[in-house]
């Protein structure tokens, strides 16, 4: 079954088929994110205490650092997934956590790290579900829906994976379905936990370069990633953490150098620009390990 069968049956028989561009619509609106003093751990375990972060608007923004560094953390309070015991997450001014459902979704999009599917649904259905929060209880699938939908599965190039079930997927698919139903949704704002999880090396690249166009349209990104060297390449404001605390934050090339590295990863390296972007690009220095 194509994907026009599968949006035919979710908006009553109109079907508004993609041209085939990948192009997603432009976002107007932007949306105000920080946190204020906020501490934050699991249980009685702190990771975060007292730190203030602000999104830039319309910024790629990518915070790196080594494992059990608070990243992940930072990004699950900024996605109103874990509360803050101290302090407060602030989308447009208000408390984030006195916010209607709804009305974070249609501004603040995530990609969780991991994500499971219901059992049995297919791939157009799994991406159509970034809708719900513009849909009302009693509304039908709208044009508006649907070239959502569309257009972000041929932008994640899963449109040819529409009719399939989820489940069947490899790992790499899936990620780029559930990246689907995050632009499905058009919130100005995306979170991103290790986006390129599962995916081999060319398609990590392939949705770096959408995430980068998705900022050149007008939303704002924050992700977080491992890999320094696509960091550089990707992010127009990085943010380095340690210990639950942002070290530095900046452009790549003002913020990423040789003794930030060794200092906060322990990785003795040279930096150098990359021949192809004039990013820095890390070069773990040799044998080092070996001594």
């Amino acid at each position: 079954m194509t994907i026009e069968a599968h949006t035919a049956s979710r908006a009553g028989g109109a079907v508004h088929p993609a041209d085939g561009s990948g192009a997603l619509a432009q976002v107007s609106a932007s949306a105000d994110l920080r946190a204020r003093s906020v501490h934050v751990g699991y249980d009685d375990q702190p990771i975060i205490e007292g730190l203030d972060f602000e999104v830039p608007a319309h910024s790629f923004t990518v915070i790196i650092g080594p494992n059990a560094c608070g990243k992940s953390t930072l990004l699950k309070a900024l996605a109103r997934l874990l509360k803050p015991s101290e302090g407060s997450v602030l989308l447009d001014g208000a408390d984030i956590f006195t916010l209607k459902t709804k009305d974070v979704a249609k501004r603040l999009g995530l990609l969780p790290q991991t994500s499971l599917a219901p059992e049995g649904i297919r791939v157009a259905d799994l991406v159509a579900r970034g809708r719900f929060p513009h849909q009302g209880m009693f509304d039908r699938w709208s044009a508006a829906d649907e070239r959502a939908v569309t257009e972000a599965m041929a932008a994640t190039r899963v449109d040819a994976l529409a009719s399939r079930f989820v489940d069947e997927l490899s790992g790499g698919q899936r990620q780029r379905v559930w990246v689907a139903m995050a632009l499905a949704q058009e919130a100005p704002v995306l979170l991103l936990d290790e986006p390129t999880t599962f995916l081999d090396i060319s398609h990590q690249y392939e949705l770096l370069e959408l995430f980068r166009r998705l900022r050149g349209e007008g939303r704002t990104l924050v992700a977080v990633l491992h890999d320094l060297n696509q960091a550089a390449r990707f992010a127009t404001h990085l943010v380095v953490m340690r210990d639950g605390e942002i070290v530095v934050q900046g452009k790549p090339g003002e913020v990423l150098t040789a003794e930030l590295v060794e200092d906060v990863f322990s990785l003795p390296c040279r930096i150098i620009d990359d021949p192809e972007t004039g990013t820095p690009l890390v070069i773990p220095r040799e044998g080092v390990w070996a001594e």
